[in-house]
């Protein structure tokens, strides 16, 4: 379940060394006689040395009018807010609760990152079990400012292209807040046991997105998120059904958008780019 979290932070919501590059990952469009949607997946955080804005993506990057993403952050003092909010609310199970067996593991975890034992003591498991998972990734070199959204915004906003979010950062939040107590305490449990398998995770991950690899990525993702049927639903089917139905919406419309969403959206049998085609529109792949 570690790599399904982690593959969750990289792939839904991005050792370096294994990263190619140069990058090539897979880009699709819808199309009818006066609109398209392109569809790109992203990896929220990425190594500094993958050229990925390259070649297809950025000529149908620059061919759209309204770059849409998962969401756009707030500023970080709402974003704090929001996890304060919804991470830390008063009288919900926290991790100093754990029993002392995994209390002590998060202990063991925390002071290898480098942080105080009690750090997340506050903390409910959902944020725990993210904060954990995210904290590797600073040491293998991986940083959100390197990640796909935040260039393709830096990019959108130089050129004054619309930029618009899907959802909210509250909503985002908002789904691993209402998975159940149970639900959580998995989550966290199995993130402390997997933390060493990070850098392994991580690089197939990337290398599999890095060469437009859908099919490799969708193993990779849903073959953990199987062992968790209410992370699976809420992180994953639930939105790809309501990202499609915008898809459809949207095409009701003229223009051109560029709709970039985590990576694990768009790949496997119940993705986005599936709801589509079962829904009747033709979805392409761009080389």
């Amino acid at each position: 379940m570690f790599r399904a979290l982690l593959l969750a932070a990289l792939l839904l919501l991005g050792s370096c060394g294994a990263a190619p590059r140069e990058a090539k990952p897979a880009l699709w469009a819808v199309r009818d006689g006066d609109t398209t949607v392109y569809l790109f997946g992203t990896v929220h955080l990425l190594p500094p040395d993958l050229r990925w804005f390259e070649g297809p993506v950025h000529t149908a990057f620059d061919a759209s009018d309204t770059l849409v993403l998962e969401l756009v952050m707030p500023p970080e003092a709402e974003t704090q807010a929001l996890l304060d909010k919804l991470g830390r609310t008063p009288g919900d199970p926290t991790v100093a609760a754990l029993p002392p067996p995994e209390h002590a593991k998060l202990e063991g975890a925390l002071r290898q990152a480098g942080l105080a034992s009690q750090a997340l003591d506050r903390d409910e498991p959902w944020l725990a079990a993210l904060t954990l998972s995210l904290l590797p990734l600073q040491k293998l070199g991986y940083d959100d400012a390197n990640g796909v959204e935040q260039v393709l915004q830096a990019a959108a906003n130089k050129a004054g292209k619309q930029v618009q979010g899907l959802e909210t950062a509250e909503e985002q939040f908002g789904y691993f807040d209402h998975l159940s107590a149970a639900a959580q305490g998995r989550l966290l449990a199995d993130t402390l046991d997997g933390l060493p398998e990070t850098g392994t995770t991580i690089d197939a991950a990337v290398a599999a997105w890095s060469r437009g690899d859908a099919d490799t990525l969708a193993r990779q993702l849903n073959a953990d998120l199987a062992k968790n049927l209410e992370l699976r639903e809420t992180l994953l089917l639930r939105r790809n059904q309501r990202w499609a139905d915008w898809v459809r919406s949207r095409m009701q419309r003229p223009g051109v958008v560029f709709v970039a969403v985590g990576a694990g959206h768009l790949a496997g049998g119940q993705s986005v780019l599936a709801l589509l085609a079962q829904a009747g529109l033709k979805v392409e792949r761009l080389q």
